[in-house]
């Protein structure tokens, strides 16, 4: 029997390297004893064996995850998990084996508590002698996420310092993040601040919509003894019924004119039926709500050409001229596009061309939207929409813009470098052209982008000539 005591921080990584150390040598499951803490060190486990050992990026997230759960055995779970995962690479994927179940329900119950540790730590500010301010913290989660939920407050509180203590450790920010062995629970001076969030707290109060089982849900009482707000959660109750009454005795105003046109829009319900015409996919899609993008874009940008075109040109996403205007390709990178294909004998009024995703995906800076890469999970969604195009459109040709066009088209995600310039297999069986995505060529330096410009005319070239054959 071999004795592994894992360090109290630390520990997944620390986990990892034994995990790998006694796999390579496939020491089986029960001839592992894992403990916690670091207190009494352990065996030393054996140098690297002979065998490869073989971990997917789904399983080291899916194991990072429960290493902070509060279960003894995680660590004798996730090991016997890596020793099936060198015969057998798909039951990590299989939502109905046992362990797989197991391991994801304790992952779910370790992001859960992530969530509420974010949301309900308060701090107390602290006396500083510093030019920064310093606010202290008491928490008491379920599992031990310490280590894993801090990095969230170190991004968020960078210019301030910070503790947070807990049962299983403490947290200290000082510009950089460090953990401490558990101490005596601190003793936290009032806030003024608190008095403040009272306040915005009972103000955003509405009794009309309580629903004391869900707020218990997300709120449980085991977290009320350290969050200031939960004083005045009684009160508000007792007066709740006083002030639905009030609220009713003072009757609604009329709604304004448009308010009728603006209810009929966003009560439509999407459409998944298959259209029987482009026009038709194109109304569905200005609807679409098939993922989280269409709340924050300005509206749906559906592709534009010629309805016979034999070319079809597929991008990322909308940009944000694309966003405003309601037409692929009408900013910078598209202005690019279009001059390359004049240059090259393509006409862009004889080709289809749309994107992979059809709504904007951004991040705000101060007045501008930044634009952001759509995610595996967004690309899948839409591609509903982009399988109707290529159905009705009918392609002989399609040119890719970019690595996320190419993953969309032929489900492959290796790198693009390697691939541009070349004709691969879509996914329903035509030939696509993997080339630059015109915006990557204006983020380079100028020395970068004309090399990048000179690739991309010569791929637009050779689409011409496929075209012309």
């Amino acid at each position: 029997m071999i004795r592994v005591d894992l360090p109290r921080f630390g520990r997944f990584d620390a986990w990892r390297d034994v995990a790998r150390q006694l796999a390579s040598n496939r020491v089986t499951p029960g001839d592992v004893a894992w403990g916690d803490g670091g207190l009494f060190g352990g065996d030393a486990p054996p140098p690297i064996g002979p065998h490869p050992v073989i971990a997917t990026k789904d399983f080291l997230d899916l194991a990072r995850t429960v290493a902070s759960h509060s279960d003894p055995e995680r660590w004798a779970l996730l090991y016997g998990a890596l020793i099936r995962l060198q015969d057998d690479r798909s039951f990590i994927a299989n939502p109905a084996d046992p362990l797989t179940s197991r391991l994801s329900r304790m992952a779910k119950s370790v992001r859960r508590d992530l969530h509420k540790m974010h949301a309900f730590v308060r701090f107390h500010e602290l006396p500083s002698d510093g030019p920064r301010r310093s606010f202290g913290a008491w928490f008491e989660p379920e599992h031990l996420i310490l280590e894993a939920g801090a990095p969230f407050f170190a991004r968020r509180f960078a210019d301030m310092d910070w503790l947070i203590a807990t049962p299983e450790g403490m947290a200290r920010f000082d510009g950089s993040l460090h953990f401490d062995p558990p101490g005596p629970r601190p003793n936290l001076p009032p806030d003024a601040s608190h008095d403040l969030w009272q306040t915005y707290f009972a103000n955003i109060f509405n009794p009309a919509r309580i629903k004391t089982q869900a707020m218990l849900s997300e709120m449980p009482r085991k977290y009320w003894k350290n969050l200031p707000e939960t004083d005045l959660i009684a009160q508000m109750l007792a007066d709740a019924p006083r002030r639905v009454q009030a609220m009713r005795d003072a009757g609604a105003t009329d709604a304004p004119a448009f308010a009728a046109r603006v209810t009929a829009r966003i009560r439509q319900i999407p459409d998944d039926s298959l259209p029987e015409t482009l026009g038709g996919a194109r109304d569905q899609a200005l609807r679409c709500t098939r993922c989280d993008l269409c709340h924050a874009a300005t509206q749906t940008v559906w592709g534009e050409g010629d309805l016979s075109a034999p070319l079809m040109i597929v991008g990322e996403a909308p940009g944000d001229h694309e966003d405003l205007q309601g037409r692929p390709f009408v900013g910078p990178a598209g202005q690019l596009l279009r001059q390359t294909m004049d240059q090259v004998g393509l006409d862009p009024a004889q080709a289809w061309m749309t994107n992979a995703v059809k709504h904007f995906k951004f991040t705000p800076r101060g007045k501008r939207r930044i634009h952001q890469n759509p995610n595996a999970g967004e690309i899948r969604h839409c591609k509903w929409w982009l399988d109707i195009e290529r159905r009705m459109i009918a392609p002989r040709l399609t040119v890719a813009l970019g690595a996320t066009a190419a993953f969309a088209l032929t489900g492959n995600r290796l790198p693009l470098t390697p691939r541009r310039g070349g004709v691969e297999t879509t996914l329903d069986g035509g030939p696509v052209l993997i080339t630059w995505h015109p915006s990557l060529i204006l983020r380079l330096d100028p020395g970068a982008a004309a090399t990048a410009r000179e690739q991309f005319a010569l791929d637009l070239s050779q689409a011409a000539r496929l075209m012309a054959a």
